[in-house]
């Protein structure tokens, strides 16, 4: 007697599309560049009154550091650079591995309630950038009387 096998077309379909999908899909990824500084990690915390911002940003210098806020949207922009380093050719130095990274980033986010930009206040301290956000209070609607 004969087995019957249950075909479903489908499984033929994707078997082979798939690993080759994959591979497409792991090329086109965006992968960090060498030499670039990584994303900046963030802790956001909220109380009643304001929001509490730490950046890690190892690396930096204050002065190349920028915070701008509009409304809810904060941006910290912040520039790694590398240091000069003379290296004599009499003295057989050599690099065998460089991982530090150099450069500039951005990193975005929105907050849900707008900030009082007149209040904020910024401090860096030992690569981590802390800011305090105090929330604005809602603007409360008035009623028109119509005449």
């Amino acid at each position: 007697m004969t087995a019957i096998t249950r075909i479903d077309p489908r499984d033929e379909l994707f078997r082979e599309p798939l690993p080759d999908l994959f591979r497409r899909f792991m090329r086109m990824a965006d992968w960090p560049v060498p030499g670039t500084p990584e994303e900046m990690k963030l802790d956001i915390v909220e109380n009643d009154k304001e929001y509490l911002v730490k950046a890690e940003i190892p690396g930096a210098k204050k002065e190349d550091i920028q915070v701008s806020v509009e409304g809810n949207y904060v941006s910290i922009t912040a520039e790694v650079k590398e240091e000069k380093k003379e290296t004599r050719k009499d003295n057989g130095e050599r690099t065998l591995l460089r991982e530090l990274r150099y450069g500039s980033f951005t990193r975005g986010f929105t907050l849900p309630q707008e900030v009082d930009q007149r209040s904020t206040a910024a401090k860096f301290e030992n690569g981590v950038l802390s800011i305090t956000l105090p929330k604005r209070e809602p603007t409360r609607g008035t009623t028109v009387s119509v005449q």
